[in-house]
């Protein structure tokens, strides 16, 4: 958690990215860790408001959902209003009550896709959890069970087209590893993190969850 609260600090001090909001998108491939990894980014933040962009999906429209983005989360934000968002219920198939998020200083989004094209000119930042696909893949179907699995099919094929069409993590500014203990965050140069998509991998040693 050291580590994490001097990379918050650095974050803290990004210029604004929407009105008066810093978001920090937290993207990967469903199961790499995102999740766990933004809440702790977000207790060294102080408790900054995170957005799970689970909450803007749905079964219908699994990444069809920048639109709602937009008109529910960055349009207030840019204004510098308190965002109310409908949040789906996976359970009950359907959107539930408004839910605050505050224009704190630093906003996470977390969520697959949160680093895609017609967010980032919105972002401060973006980080790019560095877990291969098959490798997520698995972790989150042991974490989910055999019920999620015909779920998962379907899943792992949209987002393989999602990436395929709009990658998110050539355009990141830093890769985040997950160690036995803590993460690895490499920051990436200019060149690196938009134009030179290819970038030398360390092995990666992390724990299963």
């Amino acid at each position: 958690m050291n580590d994490l609260a001097r990379h918050a600090a650095r974050l803290r001090a990004l210029p604004p990215s929407c009105g008066p909001v810093r978001l920090i998108a937290v993207d990967g491939h469903a199961g790499s860790g995102k999740t766990t990894f933004a809440a702790r980014l977000a207790a060294a933040l102080g408790g900054t408001p995170v957005l799970h962009l689970d909450d803007l999906a749905s079964h219908e429209h699994l990444f069809d959902w920048t639109g709602r983005f937009h008109d529910q989360v960055a349009g207030p934000l840019s204004r510098g209003e308190t965002a109310r968002y409908t949040p789906y219920d996976w359970t009950a198939r359907a959107f539930g009550p408004p839910r605050a998020l505050p224009a704190a200083p630093v906003v996470l989004v977390e969520g697959v896709g949160a680093g895609r094209r017609a967010l980032r000119p919105l972002l401060a930042r973006l980080l790019w959890m560095d877990l291969p696909a098959a490798a997520a893949w698995e972790r989150g179907r042991r974490r989910d069970g055999p019920a999620q699995h015909t779920f998962w099919n379907g899943w792992t094929a949209a987002e393989t087209d999602h990436f395929a069409a709009d990658p998110s993590r050539p355009s990141a500014d830093a890769l985040i590893r997950q160690l036995p203990v803590g993460y690895e965050w490499l920051e990436r140069t200019g060149t690196e993190a938009g134009i030179n998509h290819s970038v030398t991998h360390r092995d990666h040693h992390g724990p299963t969850y």
